[in-house]
């Protein structure tokens, strides 16, 4: 089999068609396309984890959070290419996006309803399309990265208090003391909770890779088309501000505070 063959590159290759004569928007294409493809492993990834915690198999775990961690590392150093795109060069085709937008990606949506970031509304831009809904509606369904997280210390014997009891998922999870005092418990004794602790690491790393990527995004934005608001609806940069005050794992970073 040829090197091409197996990457299917005639595909790959053939999938950017430009709607305008501007120089820049190949750039765009296949800035968005490459990220997808790098959240397509990322959703994997978690997914995988996902799975290896729940089966109590926490090494596979850790290398696969890792591997997430810098996926987004990679997505981060993607937009200092983007950032070459000027505002006169973007004006040039941007009215050829109609209101497609990167708000609309479900893979991104799938990642943050695996990560744990769980709003039911954030459905209705995939609504168009039965098989994402049934998807990501699936997603919602199960628990998410950071439930499991919490479900393996209760097996382990922590008290992980009303976490135990939930049965549903979809919606947001409230923040517990009984959990913040179990972290604090492990990172005042690391060497009594190895596991636990390594575990609570790989998440909060995870974490500042994605906060780092959300950052350099509204960043990107803001300098490109400034305050405007964005081609899907969304107010644009006012949007994805309030973005980076979401906390995927709000007892890991609280705990922070306590020791």
């Amino acid at each position: 089999m040829a090197y091409g063959d197996y990457l299917g590159l005639d595909k790959v290759l053939s999938a950017q068609a430009p709607l305008s004569g501007a120089h820049d928007e190949l750039l765009f294409i296949i800035q968005h396309q490459t990220s997808e493809l790098w959240m397509k492993l990322a959703v994997h990834e978690i997914r995988s984890a996902i799975s290896a915690i729940r089966a109590n198999d926490l090494r596979p775990a850790f290398k696969m959070l890792t591997r997430v961690a810098r996926i987004f590392e990679q997505l981060n150093a993607s937009w200092d290419v983007l950032r070459t795109m000027t505002p006169s060069e973007y004006s040039h085709f941007r009215g050829a996006l109609g209101r497609s937008s990167g708000f609309q990606s479900y893979q991104y949506r799938a990642i943050e309803f695996l990560l744990g970031n769980r709003n039911p509304a954030m459905l209705r831009p995939h609504d168009h399309r039965p098989d994402i809904m049934a998807e990501l509606e699936a997603i919602l369904a199960a628990p998410s990265l950071y439930d499991e997280a919490i479900a393996w210390l209760g097996r382990q014997g922590y008290a992980i208090g009303p976490d135990g009891e939930r049965t549903d998922f979809r919606g947001p999870r409230a923040k517990q003391g009984s959990v913040l005092a179990i972290w604090r418990q492990i990172y005042v004794a690391p060497d009594s909770h190895w596991s636990a602790y390594e575990l609570a690491e790989k998440l909060v790393d995870l974490e500042d890779y994605f906060r780092r990527w959300r950052f350099n995004h509204v960043t990107t934005v803001e300098r490109i088309i400034g305050l405007k608001r964005g081609t899907g609806g969304t107010g644009g940069v006012s949007y994805l501000r309030k973005m980076l005050d979401v906390v995927l794992f709000p007892e890991l970073w609280e705990v922070r505070t306590t020791l």
